[in-house]
């Protein structure tokens, strides 16, 4: 066992007994609670479960090239996006054509990606691994071969899962979510206020919360992470962006930040009914991770709300209401949970990368062709 791994337990032991009363935040008010977090009965949670999938998110060996981890796009350290328009993924390339979505407060969607083509955070973590413009990997039996050459995973997947065979890409998926399961954002100053605390929001923000009611906005960013009107786990609310083509304002935003490029869904389905369709995103703690929509192509919160009206809504707003609205969305900024670096397990007196130049010559090939 590696010697850093006792040490490691009781940490994570600790974290998960102070973990354990944040997945259902009790409430200032018996009004307003924040909601808990939903884990399916076939991968509950254990605090060795949490710190195998932490080392893990972390870990850029479980990448081709060897440098790119899960946190590479999706800082946990900031605000669980890498706030660029598009992300860079392995050897160097532009990541999908979509804006990285942050990995806070994932827990809740009840489906994963900008299309919605995964049902879980476990599906959703199995696809980056395996994207070729992403981390790379060929094929989750190339992700365990990987891992069961370091000494310390076979250790640590044998303690979690007990299996006679415990490092399987369906065990490292499961220990993924399970770490991002953690990665929640409760007490914002909209909590505060929902809890009993009327000071908690500015008369701004409290116009703001009006103004996204009788606007229209809460059709769809409905729901404590203001993004979804009740569908269950595995159900996708999705909306068509932009909605309003037509309406001179928005067709001047469509040409500017090319919101008619990407076809949504439908390059899931391939039902026609699914064109320019998009899974709505959260408003939680959207201040922070800018650049805004599927492209990433809107670079201040003030602008992505003017879009957002006259392309969704066929409305222009004032200054004071695009003013008011974003007061209400910074309200929505929650308190993130500290992460510390985990401690990744090492291959003594050798190297799993050896062979990268030549896998970058064979995977750059491959993608030509």
């Amino acid at each position: 066992m590696p010697k850093h791994y006792g040490s490691l337990r009781r940490l994570s032991s600790l974290i998960f007994a102070t973990l354990l009363p944040l997945l259902a935040i009790p409430s200032q008010a018996d009004t307003y609670q924040f909601p808990k977090v939903p884990v399916p009965a076939d991968n509950p949670m254990t605090p060795e479960k949490i710190e195998l999938g932490k080392q893990l998110y972390f870990d850029p060996r479980i990448s081709l090239s060897g440098a790119v981890s899960c946190n590479s796009c999706h800082n946990v350290t900031g605000n669980g996006t890498d706030n660029l328009p598009l992300s860079f993924g392995v050897f160097g390339r532009v990541d999908t054509p979509r804006n990285s979505p942050t990995v806070f407060n994932a827990a809740f969607n009840t489906v994963q990606f900008w299309d919605g083509r995964a049902r879980s955070l476990e599906d959703q973590a199995e696809k980056p691994i395996q994207n070729p413009i992403e981390m790379g990997m060929p094929s989750g039996v190339a992700v365990v071969d990987r891992l069961e050459q370091i000494p310390g995973y076979r250790e640590e997947f044998a303690h979690v899962f007990g299996d006679k065979k415990p490092i399987t890409f369906h065990h490292v998926v499961e220990a993924i979510a399970t770490y991002e399961r953690t990665l929640i954002t409760p007490d914002s100053p909209y909590d505060q206020y929902m809890a009993g605390n009327k000071k908690a929001l500015d008369p701004s923000a409290l116009s703001g919360m009006k103004l996204v009611e009788a606007t229209g906005c809460e059709t769809c960013h409905a729901g404590p992470m203001f993004d979804n009107t009740g569908t269950p786990m595995g159900t996708g609310f999705y909306q068509k962006f932009p909605s309003q083509p037509d309406y001179e304002p928005c067709a001047k935003y469509v040409k500017q930040y090319n919101l008619h490029g990407d076809e949504g869904r439908y390059k899931v389905t391939r039902k026609a009914a699914d064109k320019n369709l998009f899974k709505v995103p959260t408003w939680r703690n959207v201040a922070l991770t800018a650049p805004y929509f599927n492209y990433g192509t809107v670079q201040t919160l003030p602008e992505a709300v003017k879009v957002m009206a006259a392309c969704q809504l066929r409305k222009k707003l004032s200054e004071k209401e695009v003013a008011d609205i974003v007061a209400f969305l910074n309200s929505l900024t929650g308190k993130f949970p500290q992460q510390t670096l985990p401690q990744l397990p090492q291959t003594p007196d050798t190297t799993l990368l050896m062979g990268v130049p030549a896998l970058t010559k064979a995977a750059d090939k491959k993608m030509a062709h």
